[in-house]
């Protein structure tokens, strides 16, 4: 048996086997066809949705500071009225497994959803495709000035198009900072060149990788860079609902409509690859380039209506309903990712309505175990930390129980909000109540203007066994 051997082409930029063919396939620019139908008024109407909701959030105020705000310099988030603080960042972290689940579940239920009508990279790659079909026309014109030289009306074409693309580019990144930094001062300072280098840095940044991975590198993104799109074949099983060819309707192809009697109602018109946006053939069978955008589910009605057979050739099912078996939407591990799903919600939606605005941090002073007075007493220095995290200044009352006579030399502080205090207390207590060498303490931290309390505990130590 031969074996073909690599080597390289003079320039050594190409691998190429002993047999002259190259190991590389070289990328083919897919040119994507416009279609209609439901699913597609379906995807765009969501594509809308979440571009204006995307582009508004950052200029929605609230008390005068925006609604959606990551302060990296201040170390807060603020979300609408409340205002989470590093401490509390396990929220985020939280959220964020809460979406993976929900992207789990999703997949096993019903495929590649989330890429198809809500994935960031398909939306935007969606956008532009738009624009070029604005600007270069129909998918057959589109090819034709591809086949012939560069012509003045194909160069002002191709141009206007990069300046609308370059153009969407920039404001996808000055809204992505504007989700960091407040966008009205941003828009006004940057012209001026006023604004920090960051923000010019991450403008270019978010801008060039949109423009790219929108314009450019479109399906490739989802081929061969995002993960998901490798590891969903092992969350599907026969029962995942997801856009299939009913190769046992279609086949054998009729390669003309008169010929559709005879044969199967796929007539081979090739409308459902000239649809998709990865430019696969979903006749070919599942595929990890599939985004379940249901392109080709619209393309091949519109077909079936033409030559009078019935919807649905290529149709959201299951590989179980393909192969006329039963199709089981309550199975174990869908039911497993949503009892997880709803559990880790309640939860989550639990620790937010018990969420105190407030902490503290009571650290002993470990220089000095204790003091005795002359008055003989018992006294122990502690630093305590108050965090103010609401969003409105408040004064706060200080106290601490676990023994009897225990008293403290300050009992008030006040904190503006979203900020914190640092104040040594020394507690006291006689040295006769004063029982066992160390004493667990409670300290009690109550807001005066506002129902806000915690308790955290602590030790006092002094005292003979």
């Amino acid at each position: 048996m031969s074996q073909d051997i690599a080597y390289h082409d003079a320039d050594g930029s190409i691998p190429v086997t002993e047999l002259g063919h190259s190991l590389y396939e070289p990328r083919r620019h897919i040119q994507v066809r416009e279609v209609r139908g439901r699913f597609q008024r379906w995807r765009r109407g969501l594509d809308v949705t979440l571009v204006s909701t995307f582009f508004a959030l950052p200029w929605v105020t609230l008390d005068g500071r925006p609604a959606i705000w990551f302060d990296l310099p201040g170390r807060a988030f603020h979300f609408l009225s409340m205002t989470l603080y590093p401490q509390e960042f396990m929220l985020l972290s939280w959220l964020l497994i809460i979406a993976a689940f929900a992207l789990f579940f999703v997949t096993v239920l019903a495929g590649r959803l989330w890429c198809g009508y809500a994935c960031p990279q398909s939306v935007w790659t969606w956008w532009f495709i738009w624009v070029e079909h604005r600007i270069e026309g129909p998918r057959h014109r589109r090819l034709r000035r591809e086949q012939r030289a560069l012509d003045i009306d194909t160069a002002c074409r191709k141009g206007l198009k990069h300046v609308i693309w370059l153009a969407i580019a920039l404001a996808t990144g000055l809204t992505f900072i504007g989700y960091f930094t407040p966008i009205r001062e941003l828009v006004a300072t940057l012209p001026h060149l006023e604004a920090s280098g960051w923000a010019y840095f991450w403008l270019a940044l978010i801008a060039t990788f949109t423009y790219l991975n929108a314009g450019w590198l479109r399906e490739q993104v989802c081929l061969h860079m995002c993960p998901y799109a490798r590891f969903q074949a092992v969350m599907f099983d026969r029962d995942t609902l997801t856009v299939s060819y009913d190769a046992g309707r279609g086949e054998p192809r009729a390669h003309r409509r008169r010929e559709a009697d005879a044969g199967g109602d796929c007539i081979d018109c090739g409308l459902c690859v000239q649809v998709c946006p990865t430019g696969i053939d979903i006749r070919e069978g599942l595929q990890h380039g599939c985004l379940d955008c249901a392109a080709c589910i619209d393309a091949c009605d519109g077909v079936m209506d033409r030559i009078g057979r019935p919807r649905g050739l290529i149709r959201y099912t299951t590989e179980n309903a393909l192969s006329g078996q039963p199709t089981r939407i309550r199975r174990p591990r869908l039911l497993g990712y949503l009892a997880a799903l709803l559990a880790m919600l309640v939860l989550f939606a639990g620790h937010l309505v018990d969420r105190t605005p407030l902490d503290l941090d009571v650290e002993r002073d470990r220089q000095r175990l204790f003091r005795v007075t002359p008055q003989g007493d018992i006294t122990n220095a502690y630093t305590l930390t108050v965090r103010n995290l609401d969003n409105a200044d408040h004064r706060y009352r200080l106290a601490a129980t676990g023994l009897s006579g225990l008293s403290l030399d300050r009992q008030r502080v006040s904190v503006p909000a979203g900020q914190s205090r640092q104040l040594v207390v020394e507690a006291s207590v006689d040295r006769h109540d004063v029982q066992r060498p160390s004493h667990d303490i409670q300290w009690h931290l109550e807001a005066l203007d506002a129902d806000i309390s915690l308790v955290r505990d602590s030790r006092f130590l002094g005292g003979t066994p």
